[in-house]
């Protein structure tokens, strides 16, 4: 695991496209831009490929594990190397990260947008961390997403199976205007992972918030929703809809069939099944990228 220490180094790497800036596009043009969780270069390059081909705006994602597994300016790196080749709106986005530490690291590797989850916290704690990570993130030019009402379900190894924390939608609104945050992720009925029951989805809420503020809404847990339930969300006011567990499943059925096929045919060459799962995680992301309406509009960040 790479050393985070407590060290601050200069930001060497300038992200091209603001988090922020993609997804104020989207919600005044009333769409919904991706964010793709990705844990490797083969799937980085995948989503900026994708973003590409369907002429999308489109935010990377890592979660905790991956950025610590990696490190946060290897990441920032290759996602800079891959960017500057892209004529499309991208950012890089630190998902779901309860780590202070690793938090500030990421800040100062310069990545686009972070997600400071406070939900474990109760909230006047979880207020006074959020408005720190602004503290350290905005003067660098990073945006931050703020969820202090945690999303059921376990990620990388982040999260509860439980709802801990809920509050009334004007309680979340004035703890994201007194922190100062700039993307709010509320508890909107969903998951993270894959259903096991139907879930009691919320757009209903995401209508509210969007009365109370101009804050961008973001859906968590949007695997296995159903096309009319996420068109249902982008026409309430949400306006980025994250995307996990569809990456990993395309990656590894992909990996395992190709393997197969590969073992079949007395094959051991390893470029033509990274090749094959590639194309299948492109796919998978530029599948998404449709159903969201952000297809065609690459140039529309404000």
């Amino acid at each position: 695991m790479p050393h985070l220490g407590r060290k601050r180094i200069p930001r060497k790497v300038v992200m091209r496209t603001s988090t922020k800036s993609i997804v104020h596009a989207a919600q005044d043009g009333g769409y919904a831009v991706g964010a793709f969780n990705i844990f490797d270069g083969l799937t980085l390059r995948a989503v900026v490929h994708a973003a590409g081909e369907k002429r999308s705006p489109a935010i990377v994602q890592v979660s905790a594990r991956t950025a610590k597994a990696l490190g946060p300016r290897f990441l920032a790196r290759m996602f800079e190397e891959l960017a500057a080749g892209s004529d499309v709106p991208l950012s890089l986005h630190l998902d779901h990260c309860p780590d202070l530490e690793l938090t500030r690291a990421v800040i100062d590797a310069g990545w686009s947008s972070v997600l400071f989850d406070a939900s474990h916290l109760e909230l006047a704690e979880a207020a006074e961390q959020t408005a720190r990570v602004v503290s350290w993130a905005h003067p660098n030019g990073v945006d931050v997403e703020s969820e202090i009402e945690n999303i059921v379900g376990v990620e990388d190894g982040v999260g509860s199976d439980a709802l801990a924390h809920s509050y009334a939608d004007e309680e979340l609104v004035r703890v994201a205007r007194e922190t100062g945050v700039d993307l709010l992720a509320p508890h909107l009925g969903t998951a993270h992972g894959q259903y096991k029951l139907p879930p009691v989805l919320l757009p209903q809420r995401v209508s509210h918030l969007r009365r109370l503020t101009d804050l961008p809404i973001v859906l968590h847990g949007g695997t296995g929703l159903k096309p009319e339930e996420f068109r249902s969300f982008i026409s309430a006011g949400v306006s980025k809809i994250n995307v996990s567990t569809a990456v990993k499943h395309a990656y590894l059925d992909a990996m395992e069939e190709s393997l197969g096929s590969a073992r079949e045919a007395g094959r051991r060459e390893p470029l033509p099944i990274l090749g094959e799962v590639e194309r299948r995680v492109v796919d998978t992301v530029a599948s998404f990228l449709e159903l969201f309406g952000s297809a065609g509009r690459a140039g529309g960040e404000r």
